[in-house]
């Protein structure tokens, strides 16, 4: 016998209580940092190469951005 317990059914949400997936993420507050996070939440998480596609794309893009801290 397992001394973990068994999960049961989810609790159910009060009225007007969104789940964590219906809240959106907040912004980072730079557009080009935006626009690269929503290319990756967008991107297919069963299409391999295009989530490696637009994580590429958000380090490319948080390393120029980084590279603009010390200008």
């Amino acid at each position: 016998m397992s001394s973990h317990p068994v999960p049961g059914p989810p609790t159910p949400r009060p009225p007007g209580v969104p789940s964590p997936a219906d809240i959106a993420p907040p912004g980072e507050g730079d557009a080009a940092v935006d626009a690269a996070l929503a290319e990756l939440d967008a991107a297919d998480p069963a299409d391999l190469d295009a989530v490696l596609s637009s994580a590429e794309s958000v380090l490319a893009t948080l390393q120029h951005r980084l590279r603009d801290i010390g200008d």
